[in-house]
């Protein structure tokens, strides 16, 4: 089989071609999200919202209405009751965010498990993306454009913020406002994520791709364009990986995207482990020399 013939085949389906475009879109907005979250230290914060989701999307299809608008709701719940317990309590902001969402993720669990429904419990933990229809590659698609436009719109102010919230708030930005627009773009975030890997998966992609990007570079514009461009790729081989290998299409983008950011880790110029072993091999030798000069004039 030529390369032409191999990278046509799996196009030939429809509901794979649906699943590329899905996937692609979820990691390109969960990408750029994620150099914001990096950058904040809110990596914890992205877990816990998209754990917290459950408890919407089960009483969504109670209801009988689209699995999204439960998931927003509870997620942008979830970071509010977040926020309320750190400021009336002592807690940190990591005890706080591990007792809300534990708490909130098994009251989905417990409803889920008194729910008939024909929808199998590991499609909405680890995504169902080969199953998506037309329709919900529209909302994704719709709904992943508005968040990737208010984030850019937003840039400047939402990373100034990031890099220094005090000087944010001495020129007159809203941080508050500009915290909770963030939190929100993050519960929207997820609703986008959760269509193709589902619940439990979408935190990798909400945390690897910035990561990988922080590695191979310190501008923050380069970041944005480093993470949503090695993502869209990774996500790509990912699809490619489980149509030839046969396994699970979420975890296999998330491996990829795994397998870019252990690249970086360890060959990352300047940061890489490899780079900085070097580093160091080269000062050593350096500092020998002179020792080796002085005990051969001896």
């Amino acid at each position: 089989m030529d390369l032409f013939n191999w990278l046509l085949e799996p196009l030939q389906y429809g509901f794979l071609t649906r699943a590329l475009l899905v996937t692609v879109a979820a990691a390109v907005v969960c990408s750029v999200l994620s150099c914001w979250l990096i950058l904040m230290g809110w990596s914890l914060m992205g877990d816990a919202v998209s754990h917290a989701v459950l408890p919407g999307v089960a009483l969504a299809y109670i209801a009988g209405i689209p699995f999204s608008v439960g998931a927003f709701v509870f997620g942008a719940g979830a970071v509010a009751l977040i926020g309320a317990v750190r400021a009336n309590s002592k807690l940190k902001a990591d005890t706080a965010i591990g007792v809300v969402f534990t708490g909130l993720f098994a009251a989905g669990l417990a409803i889920v498990s008194k729910t008939p429904s024909q929808i199998d419990l590991q499609h909405i933990l680890f995504g169902n993306v080969l199953g998506v229809t037309t329709g919900e590659l529209i909302q994704v698609l719709v709904l992943g454009a508005v968040t990737l436009a208010v984030l850019l719109f937003k840039r400047r102010d939402l990373t100034l913020f990031a890099f220094d919230r005090v000087h944010a708030h001495a020129i007159g930005l809203g941080t508050r406002r500009l915290s909770a627009l963030l939190l929100g773009l993050l519960a929207l975030t997820v609703v986008v994520g959760l269509q193709a890997v589902g619940i439990i998966l979408v935190v990798a992609m909400l945390i690897t791709p910035g990561a990988t990007a922080f590695l191979l570079t310190r501008s923050f514009d380069r970041m944005l364009l480093i993470a949503g461009s090695v993502t869209a790729a990774a996500s790509v081989a990912g699809i490619y990986a489980s149509y030839y290998l046969d396994i699970a299409t979420g975890a296999s983008v998330v491996l990829a995207q795994s397998v870019v950011f252990l690249l970086a880790f360890f060959f990352a110029r300047r940061s890489g482990v490899v780079w900085q072993w070097r580093r160091r091999r080269a000062s050593r030798l350096e500092a020998v020399r002179p020792a080796a000069g002085q005990e051969a004039s001896r």
